[in-house]
């Protein structure tokens, strides 16, 4: 068992079988696949998750990031990766009407592969989990046009787990020139999103200070209201790429509306963590939390070390 996993219950790990690129989506006759990851036992319907890679909005596909079957589709968890299409075949706001089309599409085959309808989750890291607090923020209908596929069922999520995440492009800048001068970060500064060849100006389709229209419609934080699903966002604190303040931003607003959110900084952490299976099988990292309730006030504490078990857990409260 991998010692992130703390819970055995009802017989877990279970066996895992994947069912692999099953279409979800056709947008302009271009098909987009889905792996499906389903753990072999009998308690049905399946709480789901989604996950949304990395990569810049650029690059990367539905195998990147961390192994679904160990994590969490062995533990009692559906889980569902995707492709969408990437900023070289379609700007903004094409990859998140997919990972809305995607979660409808995960309501409309609910029957045919056990999935419970009802308990559907969505994480991602980077570009991932922008995309993640983008999706479940944005209100029902806003980037899914009359023409969408599987127009009948709803885009809603019960839980959303975000890993480094940006949520406000136009302050993306200023928040990595506030960790330039940090000694213990050691990764390398991206290029400034405001270059006309960044990640974020390819993924608006024009160079970031161009159209900062864009940028506002395209930023989670923009869309936060009273009502929002569950959030658990986690980012290391010597993220040059995204910095931790980007998730901050959110955890804010997400807090100030009255929602349900759960932050974690992890000392000495940058960038992309979730791409490997075994981040949390060394050395344990300190961590910060911060929490925010409905009707009660924020809460500051130091917490154990961030491990999947953690984000495990979070889906396992709220699914």
């Amino acid at each position: 068992m991998p010692a992130s996993s703390p819970l055995i219950l009802r017989g877990f790990p279970c066996r895992v079988s994947r069912i692999e690129s099953v279409v979800y989506a056709s947008p302009q006759s271009n098909p987009l696949p889905a792996d499906i990851y389903l753990p072999d036992q009998e308690q049905l319907p399946l709480p789901v998750i989604l996950w949304l890679h990395g990569g810049g909005w650029r690059s990367g596909d539905r195998r990147s990031g961390p192994d679904l079957g160990r994590h969490f589709a062995e533990r009692g968890f559906a889980m569902v990766s995707i492709d969408y299409r990437l900023s070289d075949e379609a700007v903004f706001p094409a990859a998140v009407e997919d990972v809305k089309t995607a979660i409808r599409w995960i309501r409309s085959v609910a029957g045919q592969y056990g999935f419970d309808p009802n308990r559907i989750g969505i994480w991602g890291a980077s570009a991932g989990g922008h995309l993640a607090a983008l999706a479940a923020l944005s209100a029902p209908g806003r980037f899914e046009g009359p023409d969408s596929e599987h127009a009948g069922f709803s885009s809603q999520v019960q839980a959303v787990a975000a890993a480094y995440p940006v949520v406000d492009f136009l302050q993306l800048d200023a928040n990595r020139n506030a960790v330039a001068s940090d000694a213990s970060s050691h990764h390398a500064m991206p290029a400034p999103a405001s270059d006309s060849d960044s990640f974020e100006s390819r993924f608006l389709g024009a160079p970031l200070l161009s159209v900062p229209h864009l940028a506002a419609q395209a930023n989670p934080v923009e869309y936060v209201k009273p009502g929002a699903p569950p959030f658990l966002l986690l980012h290391g604190t010597s993220d040059r790429a995204v910095p931790p303040m980007q998730s901050a931003l959110l955890f804010d607003a997400l807090a100030a509306a009255g929602n349900n959110a759960t932050m974690l900084l992890i000392e000495g952490l940058g960038h992309s963590f979730l791409n490997s299976n075994d981040w949390d099988q060394g050395p344990s990292r300190a961590a910060e939390i911060r929490g925010a309730r409905p009707g009660e006030p924020e809460r500051r504490m130091p917490c154990p070390p961030v491990t999947f078990g953690t984000i495990e857990l979070f889906f396992k409260r709220h699914l």
